[in-house]
């Protein structure tokens, strides 16, 4: 290769390195990089000036190698950058996740510990003293206390609207009767032979039947809310 040869291989090989990093700090967001590309452009052309015509196109196409290159390099940094960052966000989320679906869990257990001792001291119907009358605050009373805060909730959604806590309602039609028009009346004898009179008692096969048939007064009340019966 002739000395002008090897002198613009040399002018080449500058001009793409500094046109190269003028395109990257375009890239990487640096304000003065769109002026350092015109001026390296401009340089590039002016060297390559100095170049036979006969050599400028083998000069030109090294330039162009080395920036190709180079861009490469960038653009695999770049994209290892933000390969990284994804994999963080990833991370991250993955940790989010499982705190909070341990804590879901923890407060479920907490939930399911206070049900279960809430049930262990409810009390039996017949630890009521039966009256010959009781008002509807009464009945609501006892029934928060023959279950769990959870299972009165639901339970007193179904009674509500099955009789609006009035032991004697019945249904002229069915012949349904008490706080969750039992049909026939006469099932709730299986809880005591006060089933007329006897909130308690009533309240007692009420729970036995919601929990023998939908597992829980919750689970009768969601049927409830479906089907407008239970």
């Amino acid at each position: 290769m002739s000395r002008i040869s090897v002198r613009g291989f040399a002018v080449a090989s500058a001009t793409a390195v500094t046109t190269v990093g003028a395109v990257v700090g375009v890239a990487s967001g640096n304000p003065q990089s769109s002026d350092n590309v015109e001026t390296a452009a401009s340089d590039a052309t002016t060297l390559l000036a100095d170049v036979p015509s006969g050599e400028q196109a083998q000069v030109q196409a090294v330039a162009l190698a080395e920036q190709a290159g180079a861009q490469a390099a960038a653009a695999e940094t770049t994209a290892k950058k933000s390969a990284e960052e994804s994999a963080r966000i990833a991370a991250a989320k993955a940790a989010k996740d499982k705190k909070a679906a341990a804590e879901a869990k923890a407060k479920k257990e907490r939930e399911e510990a206070k049900e279960r001792a809430e049930r262990s001291k409810a009390r039996d119907a017949s630890s009521f003293t039966a009256k010959a009358s009781y008002s509807i605050a009464e009945v609501k009373d006892i029934a928060r206390q023959m279950m769990s805060a959870g299972d009165f909730q639901c339970f007193s959604n179904i009674v509500t609207k099955e009789s609006g806590w009035r032991y004697t309602a019945t249904n002229p039609s069915s012949g349904a009767y008490g706080l969750v028009q039992a049909y026939p009346a006469t099932k709730m004898a299986t809880a005591g032979a006060d089933w007329r009179t006897n909130p308690a008692t009533q309240i007692k096969w009420g729970l036995s039947y919601m929990k023998e048939r939908y597992d829980s007064p919750c689970g009768a009340w969601s049927f409830w809310q479906k089907k407008r019966w239970y």
